[in-house]
């Protein structure tokens, strides 16, 4: 942690969870950056809400750091970043990532939840003055983190690839953000501590990549489906890529062919990479013990279909859909529902 001492805070705000506030991590953090005051604010949640967000904002507004460090996951990094983006004022961040996926500390992004609607956040103040890369926090990391996690590299960096804002920098980092993140994931679910760096960059290079490039309909309807039905972000993704990857691949099959030979999944003519792009992701998918479909994951059928017009209209405005290689319509959204929802 050398180098969050180099940056030389004054007084320093970490914005934690409750668990890294107990584990003692977030006070070891807080020492190493030889600040004169510290203060923890360790109430962040999952999908963190405005409300939890104006509770940090005030903490900020009284204490008045200088430097803000995010520890934790996504949730970290998008509350310490909403709570910098409303307090104002000249307040440097910091993130040191806790597992690899988000790329929230490279990104201009940070996502909250307001009655049961998911809603980016999109300022280049958002982006972290620096991110810490610390292989060593990922050692206790559960196989369920290390997948989410995972399908949510894996989303990142194959959206960004295809995005309609994507150039040869972009397309650079997230080919090699996929394929390194694809190759590694299994060994990183199954323990071995010895890859764990490899998707961690991945996820950096991803988030690097999209903040640039954009995105598309399968982060806009995770984004729907997750404030409505609380089902972890990266797991949404897992459920929804292959069919997105049907949904685009009139327009973007020449690039998921490159992909797909490149992560090594082969196909020596488009329609047959393609295809291999979409098996090779259903394949991980069973592997990582990811769910394959909404129902699988704990969401009733009816309870999607009561809901629909309303999943299908929050994305349809997220500012995702923008950047998707195909123009996003309300029946696309419906037929993807229609392979995802599943039965029970």
């Amino acid at each position: 942690m050398q180098a969050l001492k180099d940056v030389g805070a004054s007084k320093l705000l970490v914005v934690t969870d409750p668990f890294f506030a107990k584990n003692g991590m977030a006070q070891r953090v807080a020492e190493s950056a030889k600040a004169q005051q510290v203060k923890i604010f360790d109430q962040v949640a999952p999908d963190p809400t405005v409300g939890l967000v104006a509770e940090g904002t005030a903490v900020v507004r009284e204490f008045g750091p200088d430097v803000i460090v995010a520890l934790g996951g996504g949730s970290a990094m998008d509350c310490a970043k909403a709570m910098l983006h409303f307090a104002g004022g000249d307040i440097r961040l910091v993130a040191i990532p806790t597992t690899s996926g988000s790329g929230s500390e490279v990104t201009d992004f940070a996502i909250l939840t307001h009655q049961s609607v998911k809603h980016p956040l999109i300022d280049g103040r958002l982006r972290p003055e620096l991110a810490i890369l610390d292989e060593d926090l990922l050692t206790g990391l559960p196989p369920s983190l290390v997948a989410d996690g995972g399908f949510d590299v894996l989303s990142h960096a194959l959206e960004a690839f295809v995005a309609q804002n994507a150039s040869p920098f972009t397309d650079a980092l997230a080919k090699d953000a996929f394929c390194s993140a694809f190759a590694s994931l299994p060994a990183s679910f199954a323990g071995h501590q010895e890859v764990r760096g490899k998707v961690h960059i991945a996820a950096t290079m991803a988030g690097m990549a999209f903040t640039q490039a954009g995105l598309g309909v399968c982060h806009a309807l995770s984004h729907s489906l997750g404030g409505m039905f609380h089902i972890p972000h990266g797991r949404l993704n897992a459920i929804l890529l292959p069919s997105v990857v049907n949904l685009n691949a009139a327009a973007a099959g020449e690039k998921y062919a490159k992909l797909a030979r490149a992560a090594g999944l082969g196909g020596s003519v488009e329609v047959i990479a393609v295809r291999n792009l979409k098996n090779g992701l259903v394949r991980l998918r069973r592997e990582l013990k990811l769910p394959e479909t909404l129902a699988q994951a704990g969401v009733a059928p009816r309870d999607v279909w009561h809901r629909a017009e309303e999943i299908v209209s929050a994305a349809l405005k997220d500012p995702c859909c923008r950047t998707n290689p195909v123009r996003v319509e309300d029946f696309m959204l419906r037929q993807i529902l229609e392979e995802v929802t599943g039965r029970v």
